[in-house]
């Protein structure tokens, strides 16, 4: 079987919101603002969220209403359009009852009056922004501040348009934790102090649930496995990675036909591990012994796991449950997301190289994935097959998740440039990556914030989102 995955979108509530008092001093002014508002929640439909609309509010008795109505949808975030100047009453009354993130918009039809021949009337109707500072006020005064505000006109606003869609993209990657299991396989890699997870404290953070898994669970799935299965996951993997001949590097070897068959038989039980226990994520590591089963099993998820990661289920390696939560939140921010650390430094052309031995994103790959057969996995036990390329030239963002001296989880985040050159040709992802500063600054500069040695490795500059992701969250960030 292969999995198809459907990302669970977030359900946004929209209340566009009046001002009661107008509607006898001048007619036709609720109708014209209720066609604004229709015009916005168009503008929602078209990203990847589901909406919700409480209507239009244009008094305290319709604002309770409307966060009763909002709250029986269990709505994830909500949008509040003001289309006129409204009291704080009418708006702040349901985002307080509501209780989930909100970004306050206002988008005037006009770009500008026509000053000579404007009315009153024509003043209201594009009155969006006045009530602004009154509700952001108020709503800090209450102790939950507006998550943000969009501020623009509500036609040809490339800037508002943009960032309506960063914010839907910020309520699915909340959405992605709710109610979600992130699988836990294994135990972390022997050690690695910085891997070492709290279970419950990633529930309290996250809301999602971590399920424990063993290997004996994945081993049955494998071993279950029909021929068709491996056939068409061979179909598969053959469709988008390019075979490659062995390096120099004398620990690769030729792919043989058993190494792929393995490899696909063992894509199948995780596909399988996924779709049974409903997981939206995975983090995994078993060291295994003397060529059993387990290491068997273990040295040969590359290949499936990348191939899931690709399909928005992060599998995160020696059981790296924070990057896990990193490399999802990338995805739901159409960033990507791959598993990476740093490797060695450039300092010619001052540049770090950036990448892991698995799991790797293969949607953000610059061309063709290679995989490449290897006689071992450096510091692991088993051998198998590797995934090899870069990201995408362009921007880059790397996020890591690491936690404080309270324990509290602690985002941290640079933004700089994947440079198209040459890397190793060990099997392993390698990304050029350049920070704006010399690479040795960079390097002080990100160890210094305290991350965990892996981090997620995703394509554009999404800071701005990310901080946002951070903020409805309620975690802190620090950016490099």
């Amino acid at each position: 079987m292969s999995v198809s995955f459907k990302r669970a979108t977030a359900r946004v509530g929209v209340m566009n919101v009046g001002h009661e008092p107008y509607w006898e001093q001048f007619p036709g002014l609720r109708e014209e603002l209720i066609g604004y508002g229709k015009e916005f929640e168009a503008m929602l439909g078209v990203h990847e969220v589901e909406v919700v609309s409480a209507g239009f509010v244009d008094n305290v008795d319709k604002s309770f209403a409307a966060a009763s109505h909002l709250k029986r949808q269990d709505i994830d975030f909500l949008f509040v359009f003001l289309s006129t100047y409204v009291t704080s009453s009418s708006a702040a009354t349901a985002i307080l009852n509501v209780g989930v993130p909100t970004v306050l918009v206002a988008l005037q039809p006009r770009k500008r009056l026509d000053y000579r021949n404007t009315t009153t009337y024509m003043q209201l109707a594009n009155d969006n922004i006045c009530s602004l500072p009154e509700i952001g006020g108020v709503l800090i005064r209450a102790g939950k501040p507006a998550a943000g505000m969009i501020v623009g006109t509500l036609h040809d606003d490339p800037r508002a348009a943009n960032e309506l869609k960063s914010w839907c993209q910020v309520a699915n990657a909340r959405r992605a934790f709710k109610h979600a299991r992130i699988g836990y396989l294994g135990h972390t890699y022997e050690g690695m102090y910085d891997m070492n997870s709290d279970p419950t404290a990633f529930t309290a953070a996250f809301g999602s649930h971590v399920q424990m898994l063993e290997m004996c669970d994945l081993a049955k799935l494998v071993n279950g496995v029909t021929a068709a299965e491996t056939a068409n996951k061979l179909d598969e993997i053959k469709s988008i990675f390019t075979i490659s001949d062995p390096f120099i590097d004398p620990v690769t070897r030729p792919i043989k036909p058993e190494d792929l068959d393995w490899s696909a038989k063992v894509a199948v039980g995780l596909d399988k591990l996924v779709a049974e226990n409903g997981l939206t994520g995975l983090a995994y590591y078993y060291r295994g012994l003397d060529g059993n089963e387990y290491e068997r099993i273990g040295s040969n998820m590359v290949l499936g796991n990348s191939l899931l990661t690709g399909k928005g289920i992060p599998l995160a390696g020696e059981a790296d449950l924070k990057t896990c939560a990193a490399m999802l939140i990338m995805d739901r921010l159409d960033a990507g997301g791959s598993f990476a650390e740093l490797h060695p430094c450039d300092f010619v052309d001052d540049i770090v190289l950036v990448g892991h031995d698995g799991p790797h994103n293969i949607k953000i790959s610059d061309g063709s994935p290679i995989i490449r057969g290897l006689d071992l996995f450096h510091g692991k036990r088993g051998s198998g097959i590797g995934v090899e390329f870069s990201i995408k030239s362009g921007p880059v963002t790397l996020l890591g998740i690491s936690q404080t001296v309270d324990g509290k989880f602690k985002m941290i985040a640079t933004e700089g440039e994947s440079i198209k050159g040459e890397i190793p040709q060990t099997g392993n992802t390698n990304t050029r990556c350049s920070f704006g500063c010399s690479v040795a600054e960079f390097v002080e500069k990100w160890c210094s914030a305290g991350p965990t040695h892996h981090f997620a490795l995703g394509v554009g500059h999404v800071a701005p989102k990310i901080r946002n992701v951070a903020k409805v969250l309620g975690i802190e960030l620090e950016i490099v």
